[in-house]
């Protein structure tokens, strides 16, 4: 399934997720149990409310009756201790990497702009309860939708000056800004801060195609608004739900990056296109050996990257890699309408790809990592059956 979104007002997060709630009003209660997960604090309140106006949307609204520290200081929460929160709450896998994804890119962009360590970063509004409801409700409704691909309208630049922890900061904030970087603005004459670091965030972890949002049958329009009024034009974003109209014939743009090395070590080599896979956009990495000239054996490999991750895998694979030139073109990419889902077997859940097929057969297959995690809990179950049996 495919995500179109029309940054009318902006881009937060409980805007983010109050469209994708108003694409799927039944995913509130389910979502709720899911946030149980956390174990958030007990005066923590989450709720929706509705928006009948020029525009009919949701908001999405989350409290803390008990306020900050109590002490006057700014509450601050270790980018560590949200990795720990999310790697011990019993979230489904695909929502904790979406959610540990976006909280990695926050603090990558912290430490940019502070010149501090990741692992050191000390995250202000960002640690706070709401915004990480906000950012582990958006991963959980993305899974929950089976969204594939996100393409986004220019993001409006806001301007003027925001109240931080660290005092008055420019309009976008540097970490935003940071974030931002690669992504379409435009200027609509609107001041404020009109992208948060959690919108930004949310968006960059998704690698949105600001060209195009390809072909297909609209499912569903979702309108979520955020808390500030603006002049001129209702502050929400509108989120369009989007699925192939025949299956085969979704598809959308990608970039190919092609070239040869033949003066690299393969343990070198290995570990450089580890880190290529690794920049944000990237898609695919594959590699093929061959003989090139004077008769030398080679590695040709392709890059597959989203269009506003190119120039940053150019980048990367001169980087990471001992060659000295590209070869680099767009490409049309076909995808088969595919979704996400879980199988029980034997007491386990594993994961399985859906796909639907030219001729509308739906083929089904079964992650390689849930296989592997299956196996490992049957060969356990023998031991312990062993040991019982002795």
């Amino acid at each position: 399934m495919h995500l179109h979104i029309n940054p009318v007002g902006g881009l937060a997060g409980d805007m983010f997720c109050a469209a994708l709630l108003d694409l799927d009003p039944d995913a509130f209660e389910p979502l709720l149990r899911a946030l149980d997960a956390l174990a958030p604090p007990p005066d923590l309140g989450v709720r929706v409310s509705e928006v009948d106006g020029v525009l009919r949307g949701r908001r999405f609204l989350v409290s803390q009756h008990g306020g900050g520290d109590g002490d006057g200081h700014h509450h601050h929460t270790h980018y560590s201790a949200i990795r720990r929160l999310l790697d011990q709450a019993s979230l489904q896998d695909g929502v904790r990497a979406r959610a540990q994804r976006i909280f990695r890119l926050l603090a990558e962009a912290e430490a940019y702009i502070h010149g501090v360590e990741v692992d050191k970063v000390a995250f202000h509004e960002v640690g706070n309860w709401d915004s990480i409801v906000d950012i582990v409700s958006a991963a959980w409704l993305l899974e929950r939708l089976g969204i594939t691909g996100v393409s986004c309208q220019p993001l409006p630049l806001g301007g003027g000056r925001v109240k931080t922890a660290h005092g008055l900061l420019p309009v976008p904030a540097p970490a935003t800004a940071r974030l931002l970087e690669g992504m379409e603005l435009v200027d609509d004459g609107v001041s404020g801060e009109r992208v948060t670091p959690t919108g930004a965030a949310i968006l960059k972890s998704l690698a949105a195609d600001f060209r195009r949002c390809g072909a297909g049958r609209l499912r569903a329009s979702g309108y979520g608004f955020g808390t500030r009024a603006l002049p001129g034009l209702p502050n929400c974003i509108q989120a369009s739900l989007i699925e192939a109209s025949e299956a085969g014939s979704g598809g959308d743009r990608v970039w190919e990056i092609a070239f040869e090395v033949d003066d690299q070590s393969p343990e070198d080599l290995a570990l450089g296109l580890d880190k290529i896979r690794a920049v944000d956009g990237v898609l695919d990495v594959t590699s093929f050996s061959g003989i090139g000239k004077q008769g030398r054996m080679v590695m040709s490999l392709r890059v597959l990257v989203a269009p506003r991750a190119k120039e940053a895998a150019v980048r990367a694979c001169f980087l990471q890699t001992a060659t000295i030139g590209l070869r680099i073109g767009e490409a049309e990419r076909r995808l088969l309408p595919r979704e996400q889902g879980r199988i029980g077997l034997q007491g386990r859940e594993l994961e399985v790809k859906r796909v639907t097929r030219p001729d509308g057969s739906v083929t089904a297959k079964v992650e390689s990592r849930s296989l592997d995690e299956a196996e490992d809990y049957r060969q356990r179950g023998q031991w312990r059956r062993r040991g019982e049996e002795a």
